[in-house]
């Protein structure tokens, strides 16, 4: 095994063009633009025709090989970390099809025959496990080969229910090397956590388990319940990754320079953030009991049965059997939480360590497995630009996917970073944008036509989807891909 650090060295991102404003979208629905913006954000993207999570994936993987000029013999790794697979055989071999088909026209010798080409899979924390499986590889593959990990998806919710407003769509390629330019990786000191949780975030596909003929597009989901699976899992991925860091909580998050969680819409992340504070005050000794002993006396709780209702262990799957989806398993601490918010150290150890890349993150929507690495392309490319000192700092990236399972990864900004970060383009991303009509969005959600097609440059599309399905060939449903240079 390799003795030489590992991480992450850049980022690309590709946006379709086609962008829902949430202010004209509040005025068709009749939904407050105020509670909206607040919690939301201002718009998302969604895929148009000729479009699917494997030609945004593939674009953004020719985006990033361009902008870091990337050996394509170098690739040995290239995963695809995605809940929106439309092939249940091939995943990131398709991926590749379309990069060798790029260097083919442009006369450039294809990725390495030797390249691996997995597919990872569950809920949003698929591009994140795609990231440490190429971690992994590297931690044990000799010489100066690469990996990327590409994140792309399509989140798409019934018209007309809660999720309608973080939808979204977009994919984000890393370049992941030993010696990285950007982010070293502590994968020693990464906390895992998983538990199953049956409905809170689910997408079967109802032909396969026999209940009727069509394929599921949007998510079954119970919204109160998946945020309450989303706060537990990402304590105990925190919680994990500081026991494996011999890591103090206070202490850690005192000096954490910035922290970026996946983010299904703008307050979960902060709500996340605040919640694992507030709970590792309970497990910092004297000092972070005081510290929390002042919180529950503005609050007017008790710090016993604060620090108890902490330390309990609820079953949250019981809350599906016994029918209690609404119910919080932790009344006293989401009283504290909120009372902390008014708090100047709120401000400070928890709106600030989420603000870099916060205000493009905003346009975004739910991107599912890309909206965490989108957030570290949009935040480094943010600081980068506004001369950030982050050479040295602690960085912490926390994935999480439904169902469910998080990932607590912590970083270190490398010196030298501004390079890299240089390079990302995350701003040029998300031009060019055309602002759907009412009646495009609708055709779009719908069915899946009807904006206006826009040229692309450096870009794949599907060409045709195949329709045979005789003896002698056989291609239904198969997808086709040109390559717009």
């Amino acid at each position: 095994m390799s003795t030489e650090a590992v991480g992450i060295s850049g980022f690309a991102a590709y946006l379709p063009p086609y962008r829902v404003d949430l202010r004209q979208w509040c005025s068709w629905t009749g939904t407050s633009w105020d509670k909206v913006s607040s919690v939301v954000g201002t718009g998302f993207r969604m895929a148009g025709p000729g479009q699917s999570i494997y030609t945004m994936a593939a674009t953004a993987a020719l985006r990033l090989m361009d902008r870091y000029d990337i050996d394509p013999g170098r690739v040995r790794f290239l995963a695809l970390g995605t809940e929106s697979s439309t092939d249940n055989s091939a995943g990131a071999v398709i991926v590749r099809g379309m990069l060798d088909l790029a260097m083919q026209e442009r006369g450039v010798a294809p990725l390495s025959r030797h390249c691996e080409v997995p597919e990872f899979k569950h809920a949003c924390l698929g591009g994140i496990y795609a990231m440490k499986g190429a971690l992994r590889f590297l931690a044990t593959e000799p010489g100066d080969a690469v990996g990327i990990a590409i994140s792309a998806d399509v989140a798409k919710y019934e018209r007309g229910s809660s999720g309608e407003a973080t939808q979204g769509a977009g994919a984000v390629a890393v370049l992941l090397e030993k010696r990285p330019g950007l982010l070293e990786v502590d994968l020693a000191g990464c906390g895992s956590a998983s538990a199953y949780r049956a409905i809170d975030f689910r997408k079967p596909m109802v032909r396969a388990n026999g209940q009727g003929s069509c394929f599921r597009e949007t998510p079954v989901f119970n919204g109160k319940y998946s945020t309450t699976c989303y706060l537990d899992e990402a304590q105990h991925a925190v919680r994990e990754m500081l026991r494996r860091l011999g890591r103090d909580p206070l202490g850690y998050f005192r000096s954490v320079g910035a922290v970026f969680m996946h983010r299904p819409y703008e307050r979960m992340p902060l709500n996340a953030l605040g919640f694992c504070y507030l709970t590792g005050l309970a497990r910092s000794g004297a000092a972070g009991q005081a510290e929390l002993a002042g919180y529950c006396e503005t609050a007017g709780v008790g710090i016993d049965d604060v620090l108890a209702e902490m330390r309990a262990a609820p079953d949250i799957l019981a809350l599906v059997r016994e029918g209690g989806l609404e119910r919080d398993p932790w009344p006293l601490t989401m009283r504290l939480l909120r009372e902390f918010r008014d708090q100047p150290l709120y401000q400070e150890l928890v709106a600030a360590r989420m603000r870099l890349g916060a205000r493009p993150m905003r346009e975004l929507g739910n991107v599912y497995s890309a909206s965490l690495p989108a957030w570290l392309a949009a935040g480094l490319e943010e600081a980068a630009q506004s001369g950030m000192d982050l050479a040295g700092r602690e960085v912490l990236a926390l994935g999480y996917g439904s169902g469910d399972a998080a990932e607590a990864m912590p970083m270190r900004v490398v010196p030298g970073w501004t390079v890299a970060a240089g390079r990302i383009g995350f701003a040029d991303a998300l031009e060019p944008a055309v602002d759907l009509t009412q009646d495009e969005y609708v055709a779009l959600h719908r069915t899946g036509t009807g904006p206006r097609p826009l040229a692309g440059h450096d870009e794949f599309v599907i060409d045709r989807i195949g329709t045979s399905s005789s003896a002698e060939f056989a291609d239904e449903g198969v997808e086709y891909y040109r390559y717009c240079r």
